[in-house]
């Protein structure tokens, strides 16, 4: 189960999978995260008759509306991205973008009795708003995952980061993870790094 919530905590990271509460998404911010999992929730009900291409199309316009993946890609590799070129800039965020829609359709494949339910949402520490959720296993205690939304450029509230157990960055994690690959074998590498997951990922036998 923490492997379940760690995913949800990003892709950018969970094998088994949940179903939407009725939503009491009374807010702004609460509402986009109960119209993300409402798509995932559709998407995992038809789950083994998409396929992993399948379930990949029909959550890309979801993930990719929701989630500031350009933003995320840019905070996960710290300064290096501001030393990278113009063309490594734009195949990081190409390629962090499909690594994080491959994941979700990789390992949200079908329904299996879980239950996620959107709270309360607050201010959150340094900017932005903070929506509590709940993530409950059939038959287990509730997990708690927190979502931080923040205006994008045009004003738009995104999901910007993901907090396992109300405490766990998501976003940090890959940091720590990405920054470590780029300081020991350079950007190239990173970027091979997440389109051979995502490949791995669009060709594995799984449901």
């Amino acid at each position: 189960m923490k492997r379940v919530a760690t995913f949800l905590a990003l892709p950018f990271f969970l094998t088994t999978l949940f179903l939407a509460a009725p939503a009491q998404a009374e807010t702004p911010a609460a509402a986009i995260v109960q119209k993300f999992y409402d798509a995932l929730q559709t998407t995992m009900q038809e789950g083994p008759e998409l396929g992993f291409e399948g379930r990949y199309k029909k959550l890309e316009p979801a993930v990719s509306a929701t989630f500031n993946l350009p933003l995320m890609a840019r905070y996960a590799v710290g300064a290096a991205w501001v030393k990278a070129s113009h063309e490594e800039q734009e195949k990081l965020v190409g390629s962090f973008s499909a690594f994080s829609i491959a994941t979700y359709a990789s390992r949200f494949t079908k329904y299996d009795g879980e239950v996620f339910k959107v709270g309360g949402e607050k201010p959150a520490a340094g900017g932005g708003i903070m929506v509590e959720t709940t993530l409950t296993p059939k038959g287990s205690t509730p997990v708690i995952l927190n979502y931080l939304l923040r205006p994008d450029e045009a004003g738009a509230l995104r999901i910007v980061d993901v907090y396992l157990d109300a405490s766990i960055s998501e976003l940090a994690t890959r940091r720590a993870d990405f920054t470590s690959i780029i300081k020991r074998e350079g950007m190239p590498t990173l970027l091979r790094s997440l389109d051979e997951k995502t490949e791995k990922m669009r060709q594995s036998k799984k449901i």
